[in-house]
This record gives structure tokens, C-alpha cells and sequence, in this order.
């Protein structure tokens, strides 16, 4: 009998170590890829490393749909220049992050990382800049600062207008306008930054009027004084907000100072950015 009893306890003993062995490689990876449903980008990314099963999970279709926006196949197709179910959803989402210039290098569109909200940008080349045909007013010089590497530099002018218009498909959601300026003329000297200022003059003056207008109704107008010479800046033009029933929305901006009673020079006019509107004080405080 006390064999007996001896041989069922040694039998418990080894269901228990082997209960205790179960660990995350015998979790399924349906489970694994329903809970990366709720789960950021990068934190997927990171699980993903664990093991196989993570790694597997991490590949599935329906957890990187999530992650996109709603227009994603307007996104493959217009900058991709891509049949949109020729890509796994991971490929399409790693391709998307990346900046993806598209209207002849012009205009740049990429997804943040973390929320895969939409982000714009939109070149100084891409806008109509008054006078900038003539070398007496304006050039366009190359620098490592703008992400399209060169800018727009005013050096005086008396009628200063910039308009630019853009038609795209953006996710339903509220966007802010900026308009990225610098008061100098920026460059490098023996490996090192440096900034121009003697041409910076009537900026004070009077303000700058920015302009925000959409195909859907939405119109804005705003003044402000350009400040901070030697540092780039980014003035917020407006807001507009996309609803489920605008596929296609046009929009236009633009800034001018056109009281010709005196001149005004040495300003950098990078791009215009459109970025969510929750992004607002996280990235330009």
C-alpha cells in the first residue's frame, strides 16, 4: 500500500513540473495576434523578438489593419505607385512610415510610427511665390536643414505673397497648418552653423496674414509677427477637420504681407507642414 500511495504521489509530482513548464512558446499565436491588436507599432515590433510564436503573430494581416488609416489603399496606389494587395499589411505599413515624396519630389506624405497618423509636408517649389522668377528678390539655396534640402530665401522684396494648394485623401480626423520660416540666411563655416541676419528688415513692421481655406467650407485667417531670427519656426496657419464624407478634399494656404510703404528681406520659406491636430503641442512647443 505504501508503494501504492508512494507511485501516485510521484505521479502528481511529475503532472506538476510538468504544468510548471508551460511558458510563452504554448501560448497560440491567434491569441498572441488578437492582443497585438490593441498594442502600438513599436511595441509589437518588440514582442516580436520573444520568440516564434510572437514573431508569427506579428506577421498577421489583420493586426497591421488596424494600423493603418483608412485611406491606405489611396496612400499605396497615389505615392506607392503600388497595387495595394501586392504587399503584406506589415510591408505596407513599413513602407508608409518612411517619407514617400510624391508630384515630382514636390510633396512628401509619411505615417507616424506610433499612431500611424498621416503626416504632410508640402515644398516651397510646390507653392507660388511672387517674384520668384526674379533673382533680384528671391533664390533658392541648398541646405541640410530643409528635408527637401533647399529653400526659398527672400532677399527684398516690397509685395511678399506665398499660395499654395493641394488636393489629397486624407483619413477623417483634424489637421493643423504650419507654415516653416527662418529669419536669416542659414549655412555652414568650417563645420559649423552659422546665420546671416543683416538682411532681415520689415518684418516688424507689420504682421504676416496666414489663410487656411478647404473645399469643405472650412476658412481661416490669422496674423502674426515673424519672430526669432536665426532659428526656423513654425507658424500655425489653421485647422480644418476631414469627416467620413470627404474622400477628396482641396485645400489652400498661404501668407503674405503686401502693405508696399516698405520692403522686407531675409526669410527662409522651407515647406508647409499638415500634421493631426493632436500632434500640435507635442511637436511644436
Amino acid at each position: 500500500m505504501g508503494a501504492g500511495v508512494s507511485s501516485d504521489l510521484d505521479a502528481q509530482k511529475g503532472t506538476t513540473n510538468f504544468q510548471l513548464k508551460t511558458g510563452l512558446n504554448d501560448v497560440p499565436e491567434s491569441c498572441i495576434s488578437s492582443i497585438f491588436m490593441y498594442l502600438d507599432p513599436p511595441e509589437i515590433c518588440k514582442l516580436a523578438r520573444l520568440n516564434k510564436a510572437f514573431r508569427g503573430a506579428s506577421l498577421a494581416d489583420f493586426v497591421w489593419e488596424t494600423k493603418l488609416p483608412s485611406n491606405y489603399r489611396y496612400l499605396v496606389e497615389k505615392v506607392l505607385g503600388r497595387n495595394p494587395d501586392s504587399l503584406c499589411k506589415k510591408e505596407t505599413f513599413a513602407r508608409l512610415c518612411s517619407p514617400n515624396r510624391f508630384d515630382g519630389g514636390s510633396k512628401e506624405v509619411w505615417l507616424d510610427k506610433n499612431s500611424g497618423k498621416l503626416c504632410l509636408s508640402v515644398s516651397a517649389k510646390a507653392m507660388k511665390i511672387t517674384g520668384i522668377d526674379d533673382r533680384r528678390y528671391w533664390n533658392h539655396i541648398p541646405t541640410e536643414e530643409s528635408r527637401f534640402e533647399t529653400v526659398a530665401y527672400l532677399q527684398q522684396i516690397w509685395w511678399f505673397e506665398v499660395v499654395g494648394e493641394l488636393e489629397f485623401e486624407f483619413p477623417p480626423g483634424s489637421y493643423s497648418v504650419f507654415f516653416r520660416l527662418h529669419l536669416g540666411k542659414p549655412s555652414k563655416r568650417f563645420g559649423r552653423r552659422v546665420c546671416n541676419v543683416d538682411q532681415v528688415h520689415g518684418w516688424n513692421t507689420k504682421p504676416v496674414r496666414f489663410q487656411l481655406s478647404t473645399s469643405t467650407g472650412h476658412q481661416i485667417s490669422s496674423e502674426c509677427y515673424l519672430h526669432e531670427p536665426g532659428n526656423w519656426v513654425h507658424y500655425h496657419a489653421g485647422d480644418f477637420v476631414i469627416d467620413d464624407s470627404n474622400p477628396t478634399t482641396k485645400i489652400k494656404f498661404s501668407m503674405m504681407q503686401i502693405d508696399c510703404t516698405h520692403t522686407k528681406g531675409g526669410l527662409c520659406v522651407d515647406s508647409v507642414f499638415i500634421y493631426p491636430s493632436e500632434f500640435r503641442q507635442m511637436r511644436f512647443k
